[in-house]
């Protein structure tokens, strides 16, 4: 027995040298960014207040900075397994997020962290631009980008090393997290939530020839008994060409977020998060971008999200007009080493879904340092 037994500790002793971890290497990086944005509108009258939005005028102007400091680190281990992590801290060295990625070699890498976007950040609105997404200088945000958004403080993600399909690559993303309320969870910590359960997500993307696919698709169940609650699925789907300096793209989604209440005007103010709007929300957005040369780039983007009205059981005869929310925005980007400087000019109509919402144009230009 008690041979048995050294053999059995040797053993162990043997697989724990094998997954030993090198000394690993620690680094610091970060960027200053300062900015000039105006805005101008008739979303209600000057300095008027949105209720979403909060203060919000429709004319003015400002100067602005953002500090980003990351601490990152990466080592390997004896069995050619490497990892990687960061933690990125923005104004006030407040926490913007954080994650820790395994790279197993040819069985692919898995990846755990809070506020990094999961998976789904590789699937939402990726047509080509010059600077931001179409939203990003937009009234509010494009239901696309709440796609899966509720996996990542929770989960846990999976990406294959890629494979070849008739000279196509793919690489398949998969995402699971126990309880898909979005809610951080420390060390040791436990998360819990009287409306939602366990959330999980798959994606693919093709690439080759010249053009990249991806679809994604995320679903989150219910633990609600709320008569008209039940569960949520988002998707989109994006195709994005390139032919020499020229990149166009197409993107679509789709997003339910599983709250059905008395449908909404089409002059009320919606939420995309669910929490007061119930109804489906459909995103389109198109996107050419041109690189001038290898400093300069400019890019056009088009989007358009549609609001339709998903009235509960006691109303479903109801019916509710859609409305739809549209963006357009102009960018262009130069690079000179670690600096760079970027603009944009972003106009949005029927702001936060409303036929009454007007219009709101803002425009930024951006000076940038990396160090």
């Amino acid at each position: 027995m008690n041979n048995l037994k050294k053999i059995g500790l040797t053993a162990l002793a043997g697989s724990l040298v094998a997954v030993g971890a090198q000394a690993g290497e620690m680094s610091v990086s970060g960027s200053f960014n300062a900015t000039y944005s105006t805005q101008s509108g008739n979303t209600g009258s000057v300095n008027s207040t949105n209720a979403l939005q909060g203060a919000n005028p429709d004319h003015g102007s400002g100067l602005g900075t953002d500090k980003d400091f990351t601490v990152s680190g990466s080592g390997e281990l004896d069995n050619g397994f490497t990892f990687s992590g960061y933690t990125l801290l923005k104004d006030a060295m407040a926490l913007s997020s954080s994650a820790l990625t395994m790279v197993m070699g040819s069985l692919g890498s898995i990846t755990m962290g809070t506020g990094y976007g999961g998976n789904s950040t590789k699937y939402d609105v990726q047509t080509p631009k010059a600077y931001e997404e179409v939203d990003d200088g937009g009234a509010t945000s494009l239901s696309a980008n709440f796609v899966g958004s509720y996996n990542d403080n929770n989960g846990i993600a999976y990406t294959s090393p890629a494979f070849d399909l008739g000279g196509i690559s793919v690489t398949a993303d998969v995402e699971y997290a126990p309880e898909a309320n979005d809610t951080a969870t420390n060390d040791g910590g436990a998360s819990a939530s009287a409306a939602w359960s366990s959330g999980k997500s798959l994606g693919l993307t093709f690439s080759g020839h010249g053009a990249t696919v991806g679809v994604f698709g995320s679903e989150r169940e219910t633990d609600s008994t709320t008569v008209g609650v039940r569960d949520s699925f988002d998707g989109v789907y994006y195709v994005n060409y390139a032919y020499g300096p020229v990149s166009v793209g197409y993107s679509k989604s789709y997003l339910d977020a599983g709250t059905q209440s008395a449908a909404l005007a089409i002059t009320a103010e919606k939420e995309v998060n669910g929490a007061t709007s119930a109804g489906i929300f459909e995103a389109e957005t198109v996107s050419i971008a041109f690189n001038v040369n290898d400093n300069l780039s400019v890019s056009f983007a088009k989007a358009e999200d549609t609001y339709d009205a998903q009235a509960s059981s006691t109303a479903e005869s109801t019916v509710v007009t859609d409305v739809t929310m549209d963006m357009k925005s102009i960018q262009a980007a130069y690079s000179m080493g670690s600096m760079s400087i970027k603009a944009y000019r972003t106009e949005t109509n029927n702001v936060d879904y409303q036929s009454t919402g007007g219009k709101l144009t803002i425009n930024e230009i951006a000076v940038g340092l990396a160090f």
